[in-house]
């Protein structure tokens, strides 16, 4: 028998995900976490990037999280985040254009720039844009 550990996956906007999975990939601030079922209990931010379900019969479900908080506890993994959606559902000519406005936001010295800002949209961008292409690596998808 398998053993799985629950997941909810939930951003200011909506619960994206709420059921068992074999392991969970998170990008933790500290680098990527791999969750089994009785892990130990552990509470950390998470960094923008893709998680990934791992789910019976060798599927996999993959999320995109702007940042957060990941509670691991033995039996389960809650991970809260300010925005996140279904990697499947990013749109690639959006996240291009996202990362290249981050990038000529960065680099406008001439004009009044937020440089934190700047800077956390273009680590944003560049998390979503690097998911969505680990995302069409993995299913063959053009």
């Amino acid at each position: 028998m398998t053993m799985t550990i629950h997941v909810d996956i939930v951003s200011a906007e909506t619960e994206l995900y709420s059921g068992l999975v074999e392991m969970v990939f998170a990008p933790a601030i500290m680098g990527e976490v791999g969750i089994a079922p009785r892990h130990a209990p552990l509470v950390t931010r998470l960094r923008p990037g893709e998680v990934r379900l791992q789910l019976s019969e060798g599927k996999e479900e993959s999320f995109f999280v702007s940042g957060g908080i990941l509670e691991i506890q033995p039996h389960v993994v809650t991970i809260l985040s300010d925005s996140a959606s279904r990697t499947e559902d990013l749109d690639e000519a959006a996240l291009l254009e996202a990362k290249e406005e981050a990038e000529r936001a960065l680099h406008d010295r001439a004009g009044e720039v937020d440089f934190d800002h700047a800077q956390q949209q273009l680590v944003e961008a560049a998390a979503k844009y690097e998911a969505f292409q680990k995302l069409r690596g993995r299913t063959g998808r053009s």
